[in-house]
């Protein structure tokens, strides 16, 4: 009886144990929380996080369409991006608006049909433009500024259907797989949409977003760093020289700049370069392994050239310092552009994780002669790659 007794208790607390990891081992779900906001309203494109999600969304039966036009005033610096998102019949009918080379982008699948076209005048110029999509029968147009820009004409074989179901629309993003696009481009937008009129809803429209990030009155083109995040770059993907060396400049106004500007680390290794501006004492400070280089002097524009026997600083175009390098150093400082990581806007750490983040503009970055824009990163957050408030 002693020895079923105790049968028993092992019996039980083996399906104790057995409740307790299969509790423990249950995927975490989260649910993401949606806040109302009217379509009307001036939003910020250029605050998502995740690549092709759009920032807000909305979904309505195609019954109560009584408008097949939308129109809005859009304004942005930058040259490519998405910018409006429509579909039917759960994305087996879609449309996507975008910029690429700073021209209208229109991509559309109807039916049996995959059909892109792109031209129309250049948007990234950093004014405001009204912008009308519309369906005429077989024709969609894109009218900017009451001109008309892009003409789409769609014939098929296959009858018309009378539309039935929900018709979903986007901002900022898209609700189906990229490899259905007949032109690939990259998602990120920093661009503003205003006055919004879309196929004449009322309903309000859904964001992830807890708030939405303002959109300047005046802007200029540049990268702005709010002081919350940095751009992350392989520094392998930017070609290398040993002879002519490697060049990083920067333009800005550098007394109205507050903490890390760039910095880069080796892999494995702790940060070998950084660039801190100081706004309480206007001073930039360059550390470059033992080496620090303080500089008062007030300029907007400063070049970092990296070669194999020494690190030459100008601003302004005037030589400020040049840090000899040991030739027992010289392999160690080759190989942070071969395996390193380089960083805008932020000190970086272990695993890659920043901090000193920037706050202010920088008007322009270059690295070899060629502009860099922060939307090619492995990972950037919280900045506006392509204009700065002025």
């Amino acid at each position: 009886l002693l020895l079923l007794l105790l049968l028993l208790l092992l019996l039980l607390l083996l399906l104790l144990l057995l409740l307790l990891l299969f509790h423990t081992t249950q995927p975490t779900t989260y649910t993401r929380y949606w806040s109302p906001i009217s379509g009307s309203a001036t939003v910020n494109l250029g605050q998502v996080q995740e690549a092709w999600r759009p920032l807000m969304q909305t979904m309505v039966n195609l019954t109560q369409i009584s408008s097949i036009k939308s129109t809005f005033q859009f304004r942005t610096f930058d040259p490519e991006g998405v910018i409006f998102y429509g579909d039917t019949k759960n994305g087996l009918d879609w449309f996507i608006l975008g910029l690429k080379g700073g021209f209208p982008l229109m991509q559309i699948s109807k039916v049996d049909m995959l059909v892109s076209v792109a031209g129309g005048p250049r948007l990234n110029d950093g004014k405001w433009h009204t912008l009308e999509v519309s369906n005429h029968g077989q024709f969609v147009i894109l009218d900017v500024d009451g001109s008309q820009g892009l003409v789409v004409g769609l014939r098929s074989k296959q009858t018309d259907e009378d539309l039935m179901g929900e018709l979903r629309l986007a901002l900022g993003g898209i609700l189906i797989n990229t490899d259905k696009m007949i032109v690939q481009f990259r998602p990120q937008m920093d661009g503003c949409v205003r006055e919004g009129s879309w196929l004449n809803l009322t309903i309000p429209w859904e964001t992830e977003a807890d708030q939405i990030w303002p959109c300047y009155e005046n802007i200029k083109p540049g990268s702005f760093f709010p002081g919350t995040g940095f751009a992350i770059f392989n520094a392998s993907v930017f070609p290398t020289d040993t002879d002519q060396g490697i060049q990083i400049e920067f333009w800005g106004d550098f007394s109205q700049m507050d903490g890390t500007i760039c910095s880069i680390k080796p892999d494995g290794q702790d940060v070998m370069f950084a660039l801190v501006a100081n706004n309480n004492t206007k001073e930039v400070t360059l550390t470059f392994g033992p080496d620090k280089l303080i500089m008062t002097e007030s300029f907007s524009r400063l070049m970092v050239t990296f070669q194999t026997d020494a690190l030459t600083v100008l601003h302004d175009g005037s030589e400020a310092a040049r840090i000899a390098i040991s030739p027992m150093s010289s392999p160690g400082y080759w190989s942070m552009w071969r395996e390193g990581t380089l960083a805008i806007g932020g000190l970086l750490g272990e695993d890659d994780v920043g901090s000193q983040f920037l706050s202010g503009c920088l008007e322009k970055i270059q690295i070899q002669g060629k502009d860099l824009d922060l939307d090619l990163s492995t990972k950037h957050m919280l900045m506006s790659s392509h204009s700065c408030p002025v």
